[in-house]
């Protein structure tokens, strides 16, 4: 992966955030984790991000950090094949997940990446909370509701944000955030890469899960 170092935020973008909501003024890439021993050791807080292939992760975390190449976005959907971690203001972790459920990765190299999701779940002591992704236009499948699932019984805190609200009329995508607070029991958050809605409500519920987790 092809990563710049340290990136700042341009104006513009601090000068639209709200007063309350987390402020991203810099975020550097630290390294692609194919191993569990190789973790970064340190006792920073750390924000995970999951979701199905081609469900826009690495967009929207480069819309949250202000800088379009810090999270390599691929037109082949399968990808990420690591746990990529960036370390936001020196003072907690993003960590982009493999997206799941991509059907021309073999089955081998599937069960390969849900071990290392796995292991990194059940294993990092740093973890305050997982942002789950889901496309607006698609149903939650049975990865996403499973994943759900354990974190509920890991009583790890969850946030689901659905993707792509561009797409959509406001009308569609306020059904669609009902439908999926029905059926998944937890209210969600609709988000836009293109226009940049959702960012600050997303940025000020990330907030919340690391002024929680002790550092």
């Amino acid at each position: 992966m092809n990563h710049a170092s340290v990136i700042s935020l341009f104006p513009s973008e601090m000068e639209r955030c709200r007063p309350n909501v987390l402020k991203i003024r810099q975020c550097e890439f630290v390294d692609s984790i194919f191993q569990l021993d190789k973790l970064p050791r340190d006792r920073r807080p750390q924000i995970a991000f999951a979701g199905r292939s081609n469900v826009g992760k690495s967009t929207l975390l480069n819309r949250l950090v202000g800088h379009r190449k810090m999270a390599k976005v691929s037109k082949s959907p399968g990808k990420t094949r690591s746990l990529n971690f960036f370390l936001v203001n020196e003072r907690f972790y993003f960590v982009d997940l493999p997206g799941y459920g991509y059907a021309r990765v073999s089955k081998t190299e599937r069960a390969g990446w849900g071990k290392l999701i796995e292991g990194f779940l059940r294993g990092s002591e740093n973890l305050a909370g997982l942002v789950l992704l889901l496309d607006c236009r698609r149903e939650p499948t049975n990865e996403d509701r499973q994943l759900l699932s354990w974190l509920n019984e890991s009583q790890l805190p969850a946030l689901i944000v659905v993707t792509k609200a561009d797409k959509l009329n406001r009308d569609k995508v306020h059904r669609k955030l009902l439908q999926v607070e029905n059926e998944l029991g937890l209210p969600s958050i609709a988000f836009s890469s293109v226009s940049g809605e959702g960012k600050n409500e997303l940025l000020a519920a990330i907030g919340d899960l690391i002024t929680v987790k002790p550092q």
